[in-house]
């Protein structure tokens, strides 16, 4: 049998050595792709720190646009906005 090395055209002399190296880049290749799709979605866990997360966001949205100095700078743009001549 021969020797498993490269000729001066760069070619595998040995075909059963070029399959192994093909099938082993290929088992690599498709152990990466899986590992990007084990993820199906999020778990109850995740929705449940999401939910809480949107809730206190939105707690504090609501007192920062129902302060004083906000609510007034908003009031003041909409009577421009209302009172602004055509």
């Amino acid at each position: 049998m021969k020797e498993d090395r490269f000729d001066e055209g760069k070619t595998m002399t040995n075909s059963r050595t070029w399959n192994r190296v093909r099938a082993s880049l290929g088992a690599f290749w498709r152990s990466r792709r899986a590992g990007t799709r084990t993820d199906d979605g999020m778990s109850t866990a995740e929705y449940a720190l999401g939910t809480i997360a949107a809730a206190a966001f939105a707690a504090v949205l609501y007192k920062v646009v129902t302060s004083g100095s906000v609510a007034g700078a908003l009031e003041s743009v909409i009577s421009k906005a209302l009172h602004a001549p055509f």
